[in-house]
């Protein structure tokens, strides 16, 4: 059995160094895709000796394409593969290549898939938010073709009727939430994204999908266990160090569109909560008009932010559906 791992990267320089480090010794490769990093990615990715670095030429985001060019290099090893998808910010939490569904994945059938939790890890280290549903993040290659989406992509091609093997005692260790202005960042940029490549989404849609962490559930919020973290720091990862910076390589994007499209394009998005102007000096770019939202704008972002943990309900969904007509 030949483990591959498949990370799509840009920019991720922040946590490079430690992702490569915590999986390298289980996985007999792992490839790089790099879209144009320019921060160190790609020297970090070098440094390691089980990394195949290759280029996503790519000008623009497209996951599935992404996941197709990593899933056709993983097939240039020969012999029977079980792939595994992480992004740079996903560690198995430690005890993972020790684990009984590790090991029977060498007698699995082909297309049988891997399914973990997340588990989110908070700021400070303290605590995790463990969603109770399982993602796919690896699969026994059975040569299937991938037909991904442009963006929330599932990252393998899993057949309706896979086995599939399920590991919840082990989860995958999620970096995103542990650097909560980076995350934020990123959400802006996806509510950016999606108002300008996909005009079916709602702004209040847009709203509720990418704020869903500022009303995580208290009952799925737990401890984060050393157990899934010391044996790293035992083999001499940091695996707790968060950098943080002035801005993020999301922030210079959006100031671009908004640059190319208009603040008024986006006032019905709340991204507002930051200074850009201040944002873009520091990036050495143009900034971006004032703040192009009304009174009433401002109300209703105020009110999204107040609802969002019971817009569920059939009183606020009535309201969201009033405001339809005005475009929202």
């Amino acid at each position: 059995m030949t483990t591959i791992v498949l990370t799509p990267v840009r920019n991720e320089a922040w946590i490079l160094d430690r992702f490569l480090g915590c999986v390298s010794p289980w996985a007999d490769h792992i490839i790089v895709a790099d879209q144009g990093s320019t921060d160190g990615s790609r020297a970090i990715a070098t440094r390691h000796p089980k990394v195949t670095l290759i280029d996503n030429p790519a000008r623009d985001y497209d996951e599935g394409e992404r996941q197709r060019l990593l899933l056709d290099a993983a097939r240039n090893f020969e012999g029977r593969r079980v792939v595994f998808a992480l992004d740079a910010d996903e560690i198995p939490a430690a005890g993972w290549p020790e684990s009984a569904t590790f090991e029977a994945l060498c007698d699995a059938a082909p297309g049988t898939v891997v399914r973990m939790r997340w588990a989110n890890i908070l700021p400070g280290f303290g605590s995790s938010w463990l969603p109770r549903t399982e993602m796919v993040f690896g699969f026994v290659d059975d040569g299937a073709p991938h037909h991904g989406e442009r963006i929330h992509s599932v990252r393998l091609p899993v057949a309706t009727s896979a086995p599939s093997v399920s590991l919840d005692s082990v989860p995958v260790l999620h970096y995103q939430y542990a650097n909560w202005r980076r995350m934020k960042s990123k959400q802006r940029w996806y509510q950016c994204w999606e108002l300008l490549n996909v005009p079916g989404k709602r702004p209040i849609q847009l709203y509720r999908q990418y704020h869903h962490m500022d009303a995580i559930p208290r009952e799925l919020i737990e401890p984060l266990p050393d157990t899934w973290i010391r044996p790293y720091e035992a083999g001499g990862i940091d695996m707790r160090t968060i950098p943080s910076e002035r801005h993020y390589p999301w922030d210079e994007e959006v100031l671009g569109w908004i640059g190319t499209h208009g603040a008024g394009r986006f006032r019905k998005l709340d991204i507002w909560d930051v200074d850009w102007a201040a944002i873009a000096h520091a990036a050495g770019l143009e900034a971006p008009d004032a703040d192009p939202r009304g009174p009433l704008t401002r109300s209703i972002h105020s009110w999204l932010r107040a609802t969002q943990d019971r817009h569920t309900r059939t009183r606020i969904r009535l309201v969201q559906r009033a405001l339809i007509p005005f475009g929202w």
